[in-house]
């Protein structure tokens, strides 16, 4: 009797619950917040006492102090930030009016399986004319939505963060 010299293991299939999704890229983002403008790179690093400022202002803590920004003709700032849902980052957008109220919120990338509801149009909508002397909080001033709740949550304090960065160090 010969044998193989191979050992034969059953297959395993392996799922995970990610689904990954790429809604928008960062050009499109752009044009669907400030159609037809050009954008000229204003990328920014925070100084220590400008987080000190902006964690004081918003009572959160700032992940990175890197912001990737970008100056639109015509007035306004488009800032592109990180967010994290339950387990996995959530990229969004948010274009700035050069009064400093919030002009659009954009979900580019969405990593989790579970509270992409926050993609609605009616959800995203509730930040439009918030500045940093608004308050924007979870619950109170934004309607949260059942099942993404943390993903609502930690865009809600995102977007709050961003409004206070643009008027600390972006303005």
């Amino acid at each position: 009797m010969r044998t193989s010299p191979w050992i034969w293991l059953p297959a395993v299939a392996v799922c995970t619950s990610a689904q990954a999704t790429t809604y928008l890229s960062v050009e499109q983002a752009q044009q669907a917040i400030f159609p037809g403008s050009q954008f000229t790179e204003a990328f920014v690093t925070l100084t220590d006492a400008q987080r000190q400022q902006v964690e004081r202002m918003t009572g959160a803590s700032v992940p990175h102090r890197p912001v990737r920004a970008w100056r639109v003709t015509g007035g306004g700032t488009f800032i592109v930030d990180e967010a994290v849902g339950k387990h996995e980052a959530i990229t969004y957008a948010v274009g700035i009016n050069a009064d400093g109220s919030v002009r659009q919120v954009e979900i580019l990338d969405y990593r989790e399986s579970y509270g992409w509801e926050i993609r609605n149009p009616a959800w995203r909508h509730q930040f439009v004319g918030k500045t940093a002397a608004d308050p924007v909080r979870l619950d109170k001033d934004i309607r949260n939505i059942s099942g993404a709740t943390l993903s609502c949550r930690h865009v809600t304090e995102g977007v709050q963060r961003l409004l206070a960065t643009y008027a600390v160090a972006l303005r």
